[in-house]
This record gives C-alpha cells, structure tokens and sequence, in this order.
C-alpha cells in the first residue's frame, strides 16, 4: 500500500501534468485561431470571439465543478471532465465554418474548468504550511498556454492547421487515463453530504471573496487574454512570420506557469497580502509603459523641422511583458494562498467562484481587445484596458487592507513590524 507521502507526490504530479495539457487544449485557438482568420476573412472582434469561446465555457462551468468536487471528489470529476473533451477537441479539425467553431469552442472549453477540480482535489492532500507551495506547483500547469505554442505553429507548419486538434485529442485521451491510474481518492476530503447547494452558495456573499475576484481578473484573467492574443499581436504590430510570433509570445506565457509555485512558496512564506500588493504595482508600471503607441513626432526647432519617433522595440517589449508574466504568477499563487488561509472548508466553492471571475475576465478582454483594435486601429489600446483595470484593484486593495493595516499599527504601536 502506498504511504501517504507517496500518494501526495502522486496525486500532484498527476494533476499537474493534467492541468498542463488541459490548458494547453484551452489555449488551442491563439494559435489554429490565426490561419482560421485568415481562411475565413474575420476581423479584429470576430477573432476575438473565436478565441475567446472556449474561455466563456470554461469560466462558467468551474463554479459548479468546485462544488461537485467538494462533494463527490476531484479524482472523479477530473476524470469526466477530461474525457468529455476528447471528441469535441478531434471534431475542431473538420469544422468549416465560423458558428462550427464558436459551438465547438464552448465544449472545448469544458478543459478550462479543470483548476477549480485540480486545485481543490491538491490543497487537501497537503498541511496548511505547504498549501501555498503545493497549489502553486499544481498551478503551474498554467505553462499549457506556452506548451500550445512551442508545439501547436510547427504541427501548422508542417501538417495544416487541422493536424492540431486531433493531436491535442489523443493527448487528452492519454492524459485522461494516466491521471487515473496515478492518482488517489480519499473521502475525508469530501464534505458531508447534509451540506446542500444552497450552502455552499452562501460564499457569494461575502464581500471579501468578490475582492479576490477582482485580483484574480487581472493576474489570472489577464493572463489568459494576453496569452491568446499576443501570437496575433507579435505579427500585426511586428510584423513575425506565426512560429517566431507564437515563440516570442511564449516568454509571457512560460513564466505566467512555472513560477507559480515560486509564488507560492512566496506566499507561504510572506503572506499573501503582501505578495499581492507588489505584483499589483509591478503590473501596473509595466502596463503603463506597455500602453504607449509606437509614435512619430515632428518638432520645429530652429534648424528645422525634425521628427522623432517613440516606441518599444521588440526586445524590450518581450521583457516588460517577461516582467508581467513573472509577476502574475506569483499573483495567481498569492489570490488562491489567501483562499487556503480564509476558506479551508470550502475550496472548491471559493475557488470556483474567484475562478469562473478570473476566466470571465479571460472571456471578456480578448473580444474587448478586438474592439479597441477595430475602432481606433491602435495595438497597446489593450493595455491601456488593462492598465485601468490595474488601478481599480490598487486602490480597492489600498482601502480594505493596506490602510486597515497601517491604522491598526498607529493605534498599537506595539505589534508593529
């Protein structure tokens, strides 16, 4: 029989390596979504929706998966839900019209749903001193969306577009069975059963969850946006043939994953206030300068007109956007740190509620992208949403807990650290 360190190491591993490709199978679309464009003549907002749908499903349904997983286990509804995917994945490939895409998309995204599964069905396994660690390595499977796009342009490159869905097909199929085979279950994880939907729903109204919502709108949300669109940014604002756009686009997606167990053990170590309060202010200096248009500039001085142009060249773009990833990922450790401190016993009920709000966000932006780009032909026009949208969580972070912090401090001068 296996000792329960051995289980722990197992149930991680496996899920880590689920969530992996079921992420990579939710970012499908940055990188099919383009040749599909170009095939169907889409503009800036119909390329949106297109890569967007599968985020809409997959926000939408991690609600009630947390709640399943906390009442009848994350090993079981894992399983399921990787299963559910695997014909709707392969039936992309012979898809030939826009609508077949767009409904294909929303079984798709089914696969996104699976943190709110996984990342519940890990906590358990796991002391509330190493939660943060354990959570961070499993979110680590956010390097999917990177995965996606090392892998999927040269499948495209080499075999067609089509080529793609069905190896992600087979993929989710293995993946399915091997998390099966490796991993445990353990009823004391799941809560009683005179617990009814009703109370598990009480959680919506606390406000304190909805503020973590709106962290995680940004560091998971935004993630997700950025991550389908900056394929397709790379080539229209740079001009890069689809693999070096897709590889250069991959330097925000990787360490919005990998360093995410970083950021856990950040967030084990010191707080998850605090680690979240510089990831918003780091996110906000890099969108700020993000958000500048590539500008020319005539200036008449007294030797003669004389232009000057301003703008981020490709390198320093790829490492502002490097920074944001980096420190989203700590991000996205910190928000689900404060989850395992504040809500033990109900995990995959706030969890599911902070991500379907987070893969809302990944739903909204990339279609709101596609309308700033349509309507003032501006690229960083992104940014400069999300450079707002950074604000609002500064200052909303600023009023609950950081001068709440300081007021206690002036009033007991003692406990101050």
């Amino acid at each position: 029989m296996a000792t329960q360190v051995k289980k722990q190491i197992s149930v991680l591993a496996s899920s880590t390596i689920a969530f992996t490709i079921c992420f990579a199978v939710w970012m499908m679309f940055a990188v099919i979504g383009i040749p599909i464009k170009k095939s169907l003549g889409l503009n800036e907002t119909e390329f949106g929706i297109l890569v967007a749908m599968p985020v809409l499903t997959g926000s939408l349904i991690r609600l009630p998966l947390g709640m399943w997983t906390d009442k009848y286990g994350g090993r079981l509804i894992y399983f399921i839900l990787m299963l559910s995917t695997v014909l709707p994945i392969y039936l992309i490939g012979y898809a030939t019209k826009y609508w077949h895409f767009l409904v294909l998309g929303l079984f798709v995204g089914v696969a996104g749903g699976s943190f709110s599964v996984g990342i519940a069905y890990v906590a358990r396994w796991f002391a509330k001193p190493r939660q943060g660690f354990a959570m961070g390595i499993f979110g680590a499977g956010n390097a999917g969306a990177a995965l996606t796009k090392f892998v999927a342009p040269t499948i495209v490159v080499a075999y067609g577009w089509q080529m793609v869905p069905t190896v992600y097909a087979v993929a989710m199929l293995l993946t399915a069975i091997g998390f099966w085979v490796f991993s445990y279950t353990d009823p004391a994880h799941q809560v009683g059963a005179h617990v009814t939907m009703r109370d598990q729903l009480k959680a919506l109204k606390d406000p304190n969850v909805w503020k973590l919502c709106q962290y995680y709108s940004i560091v998971f949300g935004g993630f997700v946006a950025l991550a389908l669109w900056m394929t397709k940014y790379y080539i229209s604002e740079y001009g890069f043939h689809i693999q070096t756009a897709a590889l250069l686009a991959a330097a925000f997606s990787l360490p919005g994953g990998i360093l995410r167990a970083f950021g856990g053990w950040l967030s084990d170590k010191f707080g998850a206030h605090r680690v979240t309060w510089w990831v918003m202010w780091v996110s906000w200096i890099c969108l700020f300068i993000l958000s500048y248009p590539q500008t020319d500039f005539t200036v008449q001085t007294v030797g003669g007109p004389k232009t000057f142009h301003i703008g981020l060249n490709v390198w320093m773009f790829t490492t502002l956007m490097f920074i944001m990833g980096a420190a989203w990922a700590f991000g996205k450790a910190s928000v689900f740190k404060y989850i395992s401190d504040e809500y033990p016993h109900n995990i995959g009920v706030i969890s599911g509620i902070v991500g379907l709000a987070g893969g809302l966000g990944g739903f909204v932006l990339p279609i709101m992208f596609g309308a700033i780009v349509d309507i003032t032909g501006i690229n960083s026009g992104i940014f400069m949403l999300m450079y707002g949208i950074t604000w609002i969580s500064l200052i909303w972070m600023y009023i609950t807990e950081v001068r709440q912090v300081n007021v206690l401090q002036a009033r007991h001068p003692a406990h101050a650290t």
